[in-house]
């Protein structure tokens, strides 16, 4: 991918999360403090969706990962830990 200045080339992620066919995501449900609610709202999400290519627990796994690796280090280390915390509990939620 070449370098460019355009701010929303650099944005991609955004764009795929926006766009892809996987989950329409609930408005600020990785900004959550809890890690029970963000595994719930990616499971509504996820067992809502229309457009998902996988089953439920893969889809919402795969969307909360895809959140944590594009934050990469400018994720804080108490994000990570909630998000981490979300993972269990999506494993817990789906019965995995």
């Amino acid at each position: 991918m070449q370098a460019t200045n355009d701010p929303q080339a650099r944005k991609w992620s955004a764009e795929v999360a926006r766009t892809s066919s996987s989950l329409d995501l609930e408005p600020g449900v990785f900004t959550q403090s809890d890690p029970k609610l963000i595994a719930a709202s990616l499971k509504r999400s996820a067992q809502a969706s229309q457009r998902r290519k996988a089953a439920p627990f893969v889809s919402a796994m795969s969307m909360l990962n895809f959140y944590i690796n594009r934050a990469g280090t400018n994720l804080p280390s108490e994000r990570r830990r909630v998000l981490e915390a979300a993972k269990n509990e999506l494993r817990r939620q789906f019965g995995r």
